[in-house]
């Protein structure tokens, strides 16, 4: 009885071990698909961040080429995409430190809350970076591949733009004149990267309508949110709504007077035109400026691209002027 307690034990020992090299092993489930879907997540985030919707804004870099007769050409479609892909990398950059400062703030907000880098899905320093990244990389490539005018402007952008993020945005008419000059930046530039000369008449509608839209859309938040907590523009409560219902008022009325005189500029009909397009297209712009006016004074005119893409009327109104601007430009 001695001897086979240790034998029967060894036996057990010996069939456990055949066991366990028969059995496969169980694999835990690898860390690597958990950090798949966390990298999906950020990249996500991060595009979500660069706002997809407002690189409309940037299809003004052929406003200039466009108007000059100069667009279907092979340099200049080149030349045009990549400069709207190098402003759409200064924009971006900005998008992602603007939201990497504001989080705290946007956390207040009942839709900005939802914002990537405030919901938690970016983190604020992976912000930081990546727009610091595209803010250095954007310029370097435009000196390189554009020319060095694209290349300053592009620094200025961001300059400007990153002095608004940090303080301007809380200066009083100072926050509207830089979000205004960033559209004008943006209609100056393809002109810039083609060397083609800037009409004044073509700077002073380009500026004061995008004073328009920028004016609208603070009188739109004002209204809305008007005997709310948490708004995350400071310069809401300092803002009256009555001074920028002026402020859109007086741009409307300037940018629809450069237009014109634009428009008359040549005065009479082109001998090789069939109808005067130039003269026509006041119609459209005006109707235009009028229709955008309705949501402005109604206080829902948010977003320059959402009120342009959901309004039908509107977008029928931007396409009968688009059509009748190039032939003007095309002298048909």
């Amino acid at each position: 009885m001695t001897e086979t307690a240790p034998l029967t034990s060894t036996a057990h020992t010996r069939e456990a071990a055949l066991h366990e090299q028969r059995t496969p092993p169980r694999h835990t489930p690898p860390p690597r698909r958990g950090t798949l879907r966390a990298l999906r997540t950020l990249l996500a985030g991060l595009l979500r961040t660069a706002r997809p919707k407002q690189w409309v804004k940037n299809i003004l870099v052929v406003a200039a080429p466009a108007a000059a007769g100069q667009l279907f050409t092979r340099h200049a479609l080149t030349q045009l995409a990549l400069v709207f892909v190098l402003f759409t990398a200064c924009a971006a950059a900005v998008y992602l430190i603007n939201d990497a400062r504001d989080a705290d703030a946007d956390r207040a907000h009942p839709t900005k809350r939802h914002r990537p880098v405030a919901a938690g899905q970016v983190p604020v320093p992976v912000a930081y970076a990546v727009g610091a990244a595209l803010g250095l990389l954007a310029p370097t490539a435009a000196a390189w591949l554009v020319s060095p005018a694209v290349s300053a402007l592009l620094t200025a952008y961001l300059g400007m733009q990153l002095a608004y993020c940090v303080s301007l945005k809380h200066v009083l008419v100072v926050d509207l004149v830089i979000v205004t000059t960033g559209f004008l930046m943006r209609a100056m530039i393809g002109g810039l990267a083609l060397g083609i000369p800037l009409s004044r008449w073509f700077l002073i509608t380009t500026g004061f309508g995008a004073l328009f839209m920028v004016s609208a859309k603070r009188y739109s938040e004002a209204v809305q949110m008007a005997g709310k907590a948490g708004a995350t523009r400071a310069l809401l409560t300092e803002y009256t709504p009555g001074y920028l219902r002026f402020v859109w008022q007086l741009a409307a009325g300037v940018a629809v007077l450069a237009y014109c005189l634009w428009a008359l500029e040549e005065g009479g009909v082109p001998h090789t035109s069939v109808l005067p397009w130039r003269q026509l297209s006041m119609v459209a712009f005006i109707l235009a400026i009028l229709r955008y006016a309705v949501f402005a004074d109604r206080g829902t005119a948010g977003e320059p691209e959402d009120v342009v893409l959901r309004d039908r009327a509107l977008a029928l109104i931007g396409l009968a002027w688009l059509a009748m601007y190039g032939l003007a430009v095309a002298n048909w």
